[in-house]
């Protein structure tokens, strides 16, 4: 297993490394960047990735707005473990924590992929705040027969310490994370994306966490808690997207009481990387108004 990320080597080349600061929060010490002023929105990134995702997002959310974001537990630089592992719920208590220590009380929760299934939960643990918005939301279960066999298979991979190191040895190089990136996302990203990937993907204490994250997931028991969801979600989807059908994100906002869904075409998984300002624009519009 190699070493965890060490900020003072592998972060020198962070993506706006100054507007990042270390946070202790619920027994972990966070990687949090932050930058703007005005109404606070909070980003939380998707499994396998970390800060470097908002990247182009995050300034122009700045320009209006105070933007927060973090690494989540088992991800990047930041360390330690939640009181309630790498789960759903254990994720959503921990960055809750973390709010509270940052004196945040959120407008919109942003989330990508599993980072939007977060951000539902914390919704429904009591969290107040008026509009969640999921970009490529990964909200709804592994389909068929097969979910029981994919969550059996990620717990199997994260208990033998063998697979997060083959995993990151397989995706080193340069190309192989870019090949790895568009089977996986359908998403075409640029040259610092690719290299933050890279550094993530090679590392096994990043990968490890990673899988425990997947092998610890219940979306079933979120796809239950979707009916109940009182705040209006705006849900935004890459019509591209390898990982997160756009019939899974359809299904998640007929679950929705108050949901809108915006298909972007040409675009993967990974959406608000290959455009952010496309993104930015469907986020900018009226909110849905609950009923």
């Amino acid at each position: 297993m190699s070493p965890p990320l060490a900020w003072d080597t592998d972060g020198r080349a962070w993506p706006h490394r100054d507007a990042s600061r270390f946070v202790s929060a619920a027994g972990l010490t966070w990687h949090v960047q932050e930058m703007g002023e005005g109404p606070p929105l909070v980003l939380i990134h998707g499994t396998g990735a970390a800060t470097h995702s908002w990247r182009h997002l995050m300034p122009l959310l700045a320009t209006s707005h105070r933007v927060i974001a973090m690494d989540l537990p088992g991800h990047g630089f930041t360390r330690g473990r939640p009181a309630g592992g790498l789960t759903l719920p254990g994720m959503a208590a921990a960055l809750s924590a973390l709010l509270s220590t940052l004196a945040v009380n959120p407008v919109r929760l942003i989330g990508h992929s599993a980072g939007a299934a977060i951000a539902l939960w914390m919704v429904r643990s009591g969290l107040d705040v008026p509009e969640v918005i999921g970009l490529n939301p990964a909200l709804m279960p592994f389909p068929g027969v097969f979910a029981p066999l994919f969550q059996g298979l990620a717990r199997a991979l994260v208990l033998n310490p063998l697979v997060p190191r083959l995993f990151a040895a397989s995706t080193r190089g340069a190309g192989d994370t870019e090949r790895f990136l568009v089977r996986s996302t359908g998403s075409q990203i640029d040259a610092a994306g690719l290299r933050c990937y890279g550094m993530l993907l090679g590392n096994s204490h990043h990968c490890r966490g990673a899988l425990e994250m997947m092998a610890g997931w219940d979306l079933a028991a979120l796809q239950r808690e979707l009916p109940h969801v009182d705040v209006p979600v705006r849900l935004i989807h890459g019509a591209k997207d390898a990982a997160v059908p756009t019939s899974a994100a359809e299904q998640a906002a007929r679950l929705l009481p108050h949901a809108e869904l915006a298909v972007l075409a040409g675009l993967g998984h990974l959406a608000h990387e290959e455009r952010a300002d496309l993104v930015a624009q469907a986020m900018s519009a009226p909110a849905p108004v609950p009923a």
